[in-house]
């Protein structure tokens, strides 16, 4: 973990975004208040909502008719 003051941290922003990607980077203030910087790590690209699918006996036409019966018991 590298340490730099904020007057470091400020001339050499690249360089410490460079060793962010690896990691974390403390910059500490005069006050003695200390921060982190740490890169963001990539989130893939699939949505939340994917997964793997469900094995079911039940057809297509088997949902849209459940579907269309339950409808009509509470309307």
């Amino acid at each position: 973990m590298k340490v730099f003051t904020y007057s470091e941290a400020r001339q050499n922003l690249a360089r410490l975004l460079e060793i962010a990607q690896e990691e974390e980077v403390l910059i500490r203030r005069r006050d003695g208040s200390i921060f982190v910087l740490r890169a963001k790590k990539k989130e893939s690209a699939k949505s939340p909502f994917d997964g793997p699918g469900v094995k079911t006996p039940a057809t297509t036409k088997d949902i849209v008719e459940a579907v269309r019966e339950s409808r009509a018991r509470s309307g």
